[in-house]
C-alpha cells in the first residue's frame, strides 16, 4: 500500500485537487442544479467517450493516430438518420452497397490465383491497372443508373431538414417504390458483382504473392454468400421491408439505425485498414496526412449527400411521450407513458440525454474491457503489439487482428454519432468539435490508456456543462458584488486549461504510461 501511494502520489493529489474544485463548484450552486449538471456532464463525457476509446484503442494497440475519426462520429450520425427518417433510402442502397464489397470478400480467393498465376512484373502491373480501370468505368456507368429513392437537396420541401420535421411532428412522408428504367435489374446486379471482383482481383495483383501458399477451403467464401444473400433479398424484397420499416415503432427503428451505424462504421475501418493504412505502419507521417485527407474527403461527402444545413433528428417514441402524466415522477411511470423528462432532485431531467446515454457509455465501456481483459480476442490482441511474429508463429493471423481492432475503434465512433444526434442534431462540424474534445479527454486520462480514456472524457464532460451552467447564474466573485459570467467560448477554453494543468503536472496523463 505505501509503495503504491508513494508511486502514485502526484497523479492521487492530482485526482484530490479536481474533486475538491468539483465540491467548491457545488457550494455556488443550488443542490438540484449542481446533480442535474453532473448528469449532463456524464452525459457530454459517454459522447466525447465514444469518440476517444476508440482513438485510444487505435492508437493503444496499433500506433496509428486516426485523426478521421471525428468524421466517423459525424457519418454516423447522418447514416442513423438516414435508416431512421428514410428508411426507404436504406433499403435500396442495400443491395448495390452488398455487391460492391461482395468481391473485397473474395480476397482469399483473389490471392490463390494471384499466387498461381506466373506474370513477369510488368505483366502484372499492366493487368492490375486494367482491371482496376474497367473496375471504375463499370461502376461510373451502373451506379448513376441504379435507381435509388433520395432526397432533393435542390428542393427544400424535399430536404433532410423537411423530412426531419415533418417526422418529429409525426407526418412522415411516404416511401417511394424503386423502379429499374435505366437497366434491367439483372444486367445491374451482374455489372456491380463484376466491377468488384475486377477491383478487387486488380488491387490483389499490385502486390507480389508472398513465399507461404493461400489454401481455399469452403469457410473462405462464406462471407461472399452472405453478401449475395443480402444484396439478392434486398432486391426481391425491397417494397415489402420498405413498408415494414416504415410501420415500425420508432424505438425499435431507431435501435436498427443505431446497429446499422455501428456495423457502417467496423466496414469502413476494415476497410480504411485493410486498403490504405495497413501499408503505412512504418510511416506515421504519412498516416497522419492519410487520416487529415480522409476527414477532408468524408465531409465533402457529407455535405454533397446531405446538404450543409443543420436539421434535427427525432427521439425514439421511448423518449419523446408527452401529456398531463408527464414529467415522470418514477420508472413505472416513464416505462408506462415513454415521457421525455423526469422530476429527478427537484428539477426537470432529459431521459434519453441524462439518463439512456451515461448508461450507454458505461456498458460500452465495461464491454469493451471485458472484451480486452478477458477473452481469448483480447489476449491475441495484446500479444499480437508485444511480439507480432510469435503470435503469427502459432498460426493466428495477426493482421486479421489489427483490422478488427480497427474496425472496433471506428464502430465506436459512429455509435457515438448515432446516440449524439437526437440530443444535439447533425451538423458537418459536428466531428471536428467532437474529435478535439476527444483528443483533450485523452491527453488528460492518458493517450494509450482505455480507462485513461474514460476518465478523461467524464472529466472534459464535467468542466463543460459546469461553466455553461454558471454562464447562466454567474459566479460570485469573494468579498465583491460583482458577478462573473462565463462566455461560451470559455467552454473550450475551460478544457484546454486543465490539460495544460493536468501535463504540466504528469507529462503522461492521469493514467498514462510513465515512459
Amino acid at each position: 500500500m505505501k509503495v503504491f501511494l508513494r508511486k502514485n502520489s502526484l497523479l492521487l493529489i492530482t485526482l484530490l485537487v479536481i474533486t475538491l474544485l468539483f465540491l467548491a463548484a457545488a457550494r455556488g450552486m443550488e443542490k438540484q442544479d449542481f446533480l442535474i449538471t453532473l448528469l449532463r456532464g456524464f452525459s457530454a463525457g459517454a459522447v466525447t467517450f465514444l469518440v476517444a476509446s476508440g482513438f485510444s484503442l487505435i492508437f493503444g494497440l496499433l500506433d496509428v493516430l486516426n485523426l478521421a475519426q471525428g468524421t466517423m462520429f459525424m457519418i454516423g450520425a447522418y447514416i442513423g438518420w438516414t435508416v431512421y427518417v428514410k428508411p426507404d433510402t436504406f433499403v435500396d442502397l442495400v443491395t448495390p452497397l452488398a455487391l460492391i464489397f461482395s468481391g473485397f470478400a473474395l480476397q482469399e480467393l483473389w490471392k490463390f490465383i494471384s499466387e498461381r498465376w506466373s506474370l513477369s512484373k510488368r505483366a502484372r502491373l499492366l493487368f492490375s491497372w486494367s482491371s482496376v480501370i474497367l473496375s471504375l468505368v463499370l461502376f461510373i456507368l451502373i451506379l448513376p443508373r441504379y435507381p435509388i429513392t433520395i432526397w432533393n437537396l435542390d428542393n427544400y420541401a424535399q430536404s433532410p431538414v423537411t423530412y426531419s420535421f415533418m417526422f418529429n411532428q409525426g407526418m412522415r412522408l411516404p416511401a417511394v417504390n424503386v423502379t429499374f428504367t435505366a437497366l434491367s435489374p439483372v444486367l445491374a446486379v451482374a455489372g456491380l458483382l463484376l466491377a468488384s471482383c475486377l477491383g478487387a482481383f486488380g488491387l490483389t495483383l499490385f502486390k507480389q504473392p508472398g513465399l507461404s501458399q493461400t489454401r481455399l477451403s469452403w469457410r473462405k467464401f462464406v462471407n461472399f454468400a452472405v453478401l449475395m444473400v443480402i444484396a439478392l433479398a434486398a432486391l426481391i424484397l425491397n417494397n415489402w421491408l420498405t413498408a415494414a420499416l416504415m410501420g415500425m415503432d420508432t424505438t425499435w427503428l431507431f435501435l436498427i439505425a443505431v446497429i446499422i451505424a455501428m456495423l457502417s462504421g467496423a466496414g469502413l475501418g476494415a476497410l480504411m485498414e485493410a486498403v490504405l493504412i495497413r501499408p503505412l505502419y512504418n510511416r506515421p507521417i504519412y498516416q497522419l496526412m492519410l487520416t487529415i485527407g480522409l476527414s477532408a474527403i468524408g465531409m465533402e461527402v457529407v455535405q454533397a449527400i446531405w446538404g450543409r444545413p443543420d436539421f434535427v433528428m427525432p427521439k425514439p417514441s421511448l423518449f419523446n411521450g408527452s401529456g398531463e402524466y408527464c414529467p415522470a415522477t418514477s420508472f413505472s411511470a416513464w416505462w408506462k407513458y415513454h415521457c421525455s423528462t423526469a422530476l429527478m432532485f427537484g428539477g426537470r431531467v432529459r431521459i434519453y440525454d441524462e439518463i439512456f446515454i451515461p448508461i450507454v457509455g458505461v456498458i460500452v465501456f465495461i464491454g469493451v474491457w471485458i472484451l480486452l481483459k478477458r477473452t481469448r480476442l483480447g489476449m491475441i490482441i495484446r500479444a499480437g503489439v508485444q511480439d507480432r511474429q510469435m503470435v503469427e508463429a502459432l498460426g493466428i493471423n495477426v493482421r486479421r487482428v489489427f483490422t478488427l481492432v480497427f474496425a472496433l475503434g471506428v464502430s465506436l465512433a459512429t455509435l457515438g454519432g448515432a446516440l449524439s444526434a437526437p440530443s444535439s442534431g447533425l451538423s458537418n462540424a459536428m466531428g471536428e468539435s467532437f474529435l478535439l474534445s476527444a483528443l483533450i479527454a485523452l491527453a488528460i486520462g492518458g493517450l494509450t490508456s482505455y480507462p485513461g480514456a474514460a476518465l478523461g472524457s467524464l472529466l472534459v464532460g464535467m468542466i463543460q456543462q459546469f461553466i455553461i451552467k454558471y454562464g447562466q447564474i454567474g459566479i460570485a466573485i469573494p468579498f465583491t458584488d460583482i458577478v462573473f459570467k462565463p462566455s461560451p467560448p470559455l467552454v473550450p477554453a475551460s478544457t484546454v486549461l486543465l490539460m495544460v494543468i493536468v501535463l504540466l503536472i504528469l507529462p503522461g496523463g492521469l493514467l498514462g504510461k510513465k515512459e
